[in-house]
């Protein structure tokens, strides 16, 4: 927390509002979209109930296929599944980590050959950094299909200068307790497009019907954010280039201090599309660092510091078994090499340099050099 959430909360309490929806929302809603480029924004429980609606409102349904970044954390597909669609996934290329858009577009060159296309394009921008943004657009209009932005994990990145989450029709974003900024829990779904929005919005309030009495025509849910969930969020807001210049200086102390090491490799950042550098991730190579991602974990894990292993690709995942994927090859070697490093905005250089001694320590145990 950056000190500034309790004026909203108070706000908030001294209105009484204290339900969903309220005067903070309807802030937040108008603050985010300003910020991030877009016309409409809608707050929510959760990203993946912003996902879900996304989907919906695009008209991703039963029997369909949506494609989907592989290398992600399941909840950029698991709203597929909810409405009963089948996840393809695409693999990631070198330069970003992210969806690879030569692959995406020969899958859909030959979906488009075979007379079978995909509802929805999700792509993700991966811990905190986009995806190359044109060429999968481009592919995408080629054949009218709509593009849904997980941003998740990407607010305050871009790309050409513009914010993830605003290039797509859709875009969603997430406020868990572990993002650049958090409402604890909620999420914001955010388009150009007035009429999709505003079936966002209906859908999220349980799909009530336009009568003095409570009538339904179709099913909806309960997806919108308290008000005082969304006062914490306009205080978080408040500090978000903050955040960023944190999360960057503390990518480029790792750097500094590591980047020397053989074997170790760190995410990449192309130099049109600045990131937001919300985990600092590397790759390490055993062949030349001596050790494996897995053996600095719990080096550090015997230390009491938790580092994570990168995701675990959708497709190698058993709830999509059974589920096709384009190529593979490149999130596989990825997950097998990569590992996030602490990276929250209260570590102080101190807590960097303990961490980075303690990866040193690995290095230096199996090579046999000292005085790293």
């Amino acid at each position: 927390m950056c000190g500034l959430e309790m004026k909203f909360v108070k706000e908030a309490f001294e209105s009484n509002w204290i339900a969903p929806l309220g005067p903070q929302v309807d802030a937040f809603e108008k603050e985010f979209a300003e910020l991030n480029g877009s016309r409409h924004a809608l707050a929510v429980s959760s990203g993946t109930a912003a996902l879900h609606l996304a989907l919906r409102i695009v008209g991703v349904g039963p029997g369909d296929e949506v494609f989907c970044s592989s290398f992600t954390f399941c909840a950029s597909a698991t709203p597929i599944v909810y409405q009963g669609a089948k996840p393809v996934f695409i693999d990631s290329e070198l330069r970003s980590w992210n969806m690879d858009p030569e692959l995406l577009d020969k899958e859909l060159r030959r979906c488009a050959d075979a007379g079978k296309l995909p509802k929805a394009v999700v792509v993700v921008h991966l811990y905190g950094q986009s995806a190359d943004m044109d060429p999968i657009t481009e592919s995408c209009a080629r054949y009218d299909i709509p593009v849904v932005e997980d941003a998740a994990e990407a607010l305050g990145a871009t790309y050409k200068g513009k914010r993830t989450g605003s290039m797509g029709l859709v875009g969603i974003f997430s406020f868990n307790g572990n993002k650049i900024i958090t409402t604890s829990g909620g999420g914001m779904l955010l388009s150009n497009d007035k009429a999709l929005m505003e079936k966002a919005r209906f859908l999220a309030t349980q799909a009530r019907d336009a009568a003095l009495y409570f009538e339904h025509s179709e099913i909806g849910y309960n997806y919108r954010m308290s008000n005082i969930l969304a006062a914490i969020g306009r205080g978080q807001m408040t500090v978000l280039d903050e955040r960023v210049r944190q999360k960057r200086a503390i990518f480029e102390a790792y750097r500094e201090r590591l980047g020397s090491i053989p074997g170790i490799e760190f995410m990449p950042e192309p130099e049109y599309c600045p990131s937001n550098r919300w985990l600092t991730c590397v790759t390490i190579d055993p062949d030349k660092f001596g050790a494996t991602a897995d053996d600095v974990r719990i080096c550090l894990e015997d230390n009491n510091v938790e580092a994570r292993p990168l995701w675990k690709p959708l497709h190698m995942q058993p709830v999509f078994s059974g589920c096709r994927t384009c190529g593979g090859s490149v999130s596989e070697r990825l997950f097998e090499r990569g590992l996030c490093l602490p990276s929250g905005t209260a570590m102080t250089a101190g807590d960097v340099d303990f961490v980075c001694d303690l990866v040193k320590s690995v290095y230096a145990a199996r090579s046999g050099i000292r005085g790293l």
